[in-house]
Order: structure tokens, then sequence, then C-alpha cells
């Protein structure tokens, strides 16, 4: 680690000066240099998340700390942009503090170390930084990867280097996996069986808070749609998969012509492109950030906000969960499903390879291979409301029955708890 936190030095210097010339606000948040106001307390819980998916994952958790933990005070860190902006959005005032994660340079995460002072840090899923794990586990705070999985692609590239991951992975005290598959992948690298355990996917744990008429009813008007639209969304887009969706739906209009498409990308950044892409197909088209009632009708609503499709999802008919279609891996088909509806995604969902095996077994959820198998699923389910209610049902049961991994994860928390930091104590 001594090498590594070397390297860092030379770029350091030179990100300093960019930073001192440049004066970019983002940047010297990313060097530790713009720090949230410093803490009162000593032994606060630092939890942290890559991005946006990592976010609305570490949503339930940050409550049932609040619940387990009140005396200690929460500090939510992020990594990407749009991550940030999200946790702003949905935890201002519900956490101590939020910020973005620092480079992994020794000067910089020593700053943010110093300024948080943990008692434990908490990794939601992913982004694991050896710099920073070093510097925590010298300073003696517990460290725990949460809701962990591992991908056959992540699992190819550590098996490149086992012995380098082990020591990426050593300052952790527990790695609390989602499956069994994940753990038993982490074990082909050599860890030590008793720090790897499985306990469950907190995604399930997420509440899902029911639409109400109202709701429903100002939703619609504010996407100028009516009650008795049929409205299929497409979540999670990349690209290459809109041109699918979009072909398919012409299809679909000819059959349904009341249909529409509400798709949001994965990254909002997209949104032009993909407006571009469905005006020139001879489709009308609207933006969400600039629909309202009074718009002209539209036949695809491109979604370019970050935050609002959990919600959104609730007032589909069908949903398609993209990243599937083209080698991504997949996206999370919990949101959609909790809500009750039934949920479609294409043949590549490698990282979230139990969830998609389970809820298909469970009937709640449909493996569409090419355009054709989605265009004839579509038909079935926009044609066969009793159909797609069935497996709305069993969707959402399958969320249900699959709740429970944040108990677990909690009480791997207090195991973590260095006794000087211990509750009462």
């Amino acid at each position: 680690m001594i090498l590594y936190h070397f390297l860092w030095t030379f770029p350091l210097c030179f990100l300093l000066m960019g930073a001192s010339v440049s004066g970019s606000k983002r940047l010297k948040e990313r060097l530790a240099l713009n720090l949230p106001e410093r803490l009162p307390n000593k032994g606060n819980l630092w939890v942290h998340a890559l991005s946006v998916g990592e976010v609305l994952s570490a949503i339930p958790l940050l409550e049932q700390l609040k619940v387990a933990f009140p005396e200690k005070a929460i500090v939510f860190s992020v990594t990407t942009r749009s991550g940030l902006a999200l946790a702003k959005e949905k935890l201002s005032g519900r956490v101590a503090c939020i910020m973005s994660l620092p480079v992994d340079a020794w000067w910089c995460m020593q700053r943010a170390l110093n300024h948080v002072n943990p008692c434990a840090f908490i990794l939601v899923e992913t982004d694991l930084w050896p710099g920073l794990l070093d510097l925590l586990k010298r300073k003696g705070v517990g460290c725990l990867l949460v809701n962990g999985r591992i991908s056959p692609r992540t699992l190819t590239s550590y098996l490149k280097a086992p012995a380098v991951i082990r020591r990426m992975f050593a300052p952790l005290k527990y790695c609390l996996m989602q499956t069994d598959l994940d753990r038993d992948r982490l074990l082909q690298l050599g860890m030590d069986p008793k720090k790897v355990i499985t306990t469950g996917n907190i995604k399930f744990d997420r509440e899902t808070v029911a639409m109400d008429v109202d709701e429903k009813r100002s939703w619609l008007e504010t996407l100028g749609l009516k009650w008795e639209t049929p409205i299929w969304v497409a979540g999670s887009t990349h690209e290459g998969e809109e041109t699918v969706l979009l072909r398919v739906f012409e299809d679909l209009k000819r059959k349904f012509p009341h249909l529409r498409l509400l798709i949001a990308p994965r990254d909002v950044g997209r949104s032009g492109e993909i407006s571009e892409m469905i005006s020139s197909q001879g489709m009308a088209v609207a933006l969400r950030t600039t629909v309202s009632k009074k718009s002209p009708p539209y036949d695809v609503l491109v979604l370019d906000t970050v935050g609002e499709l959990g919600r959104v999802y609730a007032l589909c008919s069908v949903a398609f969960v993209g990243g599937s279609f083209v080698p991504i891996g997949g996206h999370n088909m919990l949101e959609p499903a909790a809500f009750g509806v039934p949920v479609l995604f294409g043949p590549h969902t490698h990282n979230f390879e139990f969830m998609s095996e389970s809820i298909l077994k469970s009937g709640g959820a449909l493996r569409v291979q090419d355009a054709g198998e989605l265009h004839d699923a579509m038909k079935r389910l926009l044609r066969d409301s009793e159909m797609a209610g069935r497996m709305g049902d069993r969707g959402k049961a399958f969320v249900v029955e699959n709740r429970g991994a944040l108990k677990r994860v909690v009480g791997y928390v207090a195991r973590n708890m260095p006794a000087e930091y211990d509750r009462g104590g």
C-alpha cells in the first residue's frame, strides 16, 4: 500500500494546481478541499454509495441505522454527480451530512477521514477504494461491505490477480453478500469463509408506498396523459436498446393506437439524442422536464430526470427493464414488481442473476430474447388484462417474500462497532 499511496502523489500535485487555477467546485470537492461543515461528534457512521442505484439501495439501510443507532450521526458519501444529486434530493435533512467521496489519494482521503471521524464504514454494493480502506484500517475503523455482489465479468477480472484482490478486501471485517452465488464467487478468490456471509438483498426491503388515486391523477396530469391510456415504461435503457423498443412500439401502435411509451435512459445525458431518434422516425416526442397537461399529444415521453422512475413504474401497464438487450447485465426488476406491474427483460441479466431467475420462477416476469419476442409478449399482456394482473400479483408477492435482509445487515453493523462506541457506552 505504500507504493499505491506514493503513486498518487504526482497526479495529486497536478490536480491541486488545477483546482487552484480552475476554481472548479466539483474538483475541489473531489480533492477534499471543500468539505461540509465539521461534524460535532466523534464516532459517526460513514455510509458510502457509488451512484444512483446504490443510493436507492442505501435509503432503507440508512433509515434502519437511524433506528438502531439513534445516538450516531450518519455521514453519506457518493462518488458520481448523478448519485450525489439524488442523495441531496432524497436524504437532505435525514442524515447529518452528504458529501462527494474524494479521489483515492492519501492526502485527500486522510482529510476526509479526519473530518468524518467514523466508528464504522459501510460500503453499499461496490466501489472499493484500496487507499481509503487502508487508512480506515490503520485508524482502527471497522469496515463492512453490504449488499455485495460479484458478476461473472467481475469474477473473471478478479481471478487474474486473486492475491491483489484479497489484499484489497482484507480491511473489510465482513462481506455481506446478496446471494450464496455471490458468496461462492468471492470464496473462489481465497477469502476467509468466516467473513463472507450471505445476508440477502436489501433492495427487497425498500419500502414501496402504493400509489393512491390522487397521486396517480396528479402524475397523469403532469405528464399530459389520460387515466385510461395504456402506458409502457422502459426503464434504465442503454444505447442500442431504444432502437429495438421504438421498432416494437411503432408496430404495437397499429394494434393499440392509444398506447404511450415512456423511456427512462440510464444516463439522462442521452435524453437529447434519444429524442432526436424518436423524431426522425416520425413519432411525436416530449421530454419530462418540458411536458405539461397543456403540451401537444405525444407518442413517446423521455424521462430526462433522476429519481422519478421508481414512481413512474406505478403508472404503467407493462414494464421493460433495460440493460438486458445489450450485455450490460440488467438492472433492478423489483421497482416495477413491487407495484404489481408485469415485468419484461432481455437475455443479459448476469448482474441480477438470482433476482432475474427467481422472479421468472415466481411467474412475475418474462424473459424476451429479441424484438420479436418482446412484441409478442407486449401484445399478449396488453390484450389479456387477467394475465397481466396475475403476473403483477406474483411479482409483488415475490418481493414481499424475500424481505428481511436489512435486519440481518444491521445486526452485523452492531457487531462491527468498536467497544468504545457501543450504544450506551
